[in-house]
């Protein structure tokens, strides 16, 4: 007999201690001296443990219908700016950020690095939709945009051929039809006919 297979988006902030998680990085660079880099002084993020994370997965399987993405409620985001502080805090020196003057041995230097391209300031744990209880008293179902495998084919389709004749035009008017919010925000340019005119300019 055929089984159906169920798919489940869980959504989850940053896990404590995993591989590039932000406090296991200022550790490092607190017992170096500094400085600790931030990104940005506004900067929020969620943060869960392990056993959360885990559990929310396990648990999604369960709770979860059709489509639906499980989030887990978390809290209040945390300032990262405000946890390198305390960080610093805790392990008995006194934060500064640039410009500031301190006792060279009790000081710990915070360098606000700037976001890099794609970095966001906040997360977004829902996109579209509003949060749907459960059985279980922090995890909540939202549902999203999304569509059927028989759409989704022939727009792939569409997709690759318009990619494969680079004509950007088609490539952007077919990602905007998908429900994803797509958001084109600087300009793509046709880098083969560029490269063409480059070309035909030096053997001039």
């Amino acid at each position: 007999a055929s089984v159906d297979t169920q798919f489940v988006i869980v959504r989850f902030g940053n896990v404590l201690g995993s591989s590039g998680s932000v406090i296991p990085l200022f550790e490092r660079q607190i017992k170096l001296g500094g400085p600790v880099t931030v990104t940005h002084p506004d900067m929020t993020r969620y943060f869960m443990t392990l056993g959360e994370a885990a559990s929310l997965v396990i648990q999604a399987g369960s709770l979860a219908g059709k489509a639906d993405v499980c989030v887990l409620d978390m809290g209040e985001s945390i300032n990262i700016l405000e946890l390198a502080q305390r960080m610093i805090r805790l392990h008995g020196f006194i934060p500064f950020l640039k410009g500031e003057t301190y006792p060279e041995s009790n000081g710990i230097d915070i360098k606000i690095v700037g976001l890099r391209p794609g970095e966001k300031l906040f997360e977004e744990l829902v996109i579209e939709g509003q949060l749907k209880e459960t059985l279980h008293p922090q995890i909540y179902t939202v549902c999203e945009p999304s569509m059927s495998l028989a759409q989704l084919q022939p727009k792939l389709k569409k997709l690759q051929n318009a990619c494969l004749s680079r004509d950007i035009k088609s490539v952007d008017k077919i990602l905007h039809s998908f429900p994803i919010g797509f958001c084109q925000k600087s300009e793509i340019k046709a880098t083969s006919s560029s490269s063409k005119t480059q070309k035909a300019n030096q053997r001039n």
